[in-house]
């Protein structure tokens, strides 16, 4: 008899008031209207909390606010004294660097006397011309100011970028030696 049950296709009327009274059909419209009522609730409370946090925000930005501007100005100073280093730096190697071309121009100097004497003045001319040249730098260093060099390698660099780029590898290269070379001497003192 329990398999008759089982297999009839005899739907018998629940009784009121249970949770089997309700079919597949009210079961999806009682979700339904469930849902429907669930955004409602959902756009309510993120209106209450956009108004709280319309009231919060104007004192949440001029915290931020007083937060930022003591770190603006510390900055801002930090910038200055690197900026002020930096300047005193370039005066201290420009100094260097002139000092250095006078030593390298006496050098090739004494350099094109000796080929003279030597080979003869038609060759030795050429060490001349290279004495002139690095004199010649060493004179316009020594009359330009660092803010007209600076524009002036911006220039150099806008006009010939692949040859700026080789200088610098170059330049990076011979100071690398340079420091190197002095800082073996110091450890063998």
């Amino acid at each position: 008899m329990a398999s008759e049950e089982k297999t009839s296709p005899k739907k018998t009327a629940p009784r009121k008031g249970t949770a089997a009274a309700k079919t597949p059909a009210t079961a999806s419209t009682a979700a339904k209207k469930a849902s429907a009522k669930t955004p409602a609730a959902t756009k309510k409370a993120p209106a209450a909390s956009r108004k709280v946090k319309a009231k919060a925000a104007p004192a949440a930005k001029s915290a931020a606010v007083a937060k930022v501007l003591p770190l603006r100005e510390e900055a801002t100073n930090i910038v200055s004294k690197i900026k002020a280093t930096a300047r005193e730096a370039a005066a201290t190697g420009k100094e260097k660097t002139v000092s250095t071309l006078d030593d390298v121009t006496a050098m090739v100097e004494d350099i094109a006397r000796a080929i003279d004497e030597k080979a003869g003045p038609q060759y030795g001319s050429y060490a001349h011309r290279a004495a002139g040249a690095i004199s010649g730098l060493s004179e316009t260093l020594k009359t330009k100011q660092l803010d007209e060099m600076l524009e002036d390698a911006r220039d150099f660099v806008k006009r010939r970028p692949a040859v700026a780029i080789g200088t610098a590898a170059a330049i990076g290269f011979a100071l690398t030696r340079l420091f190197r070379a002095d800082t073996d001497e110091q450890g063998d003192a």
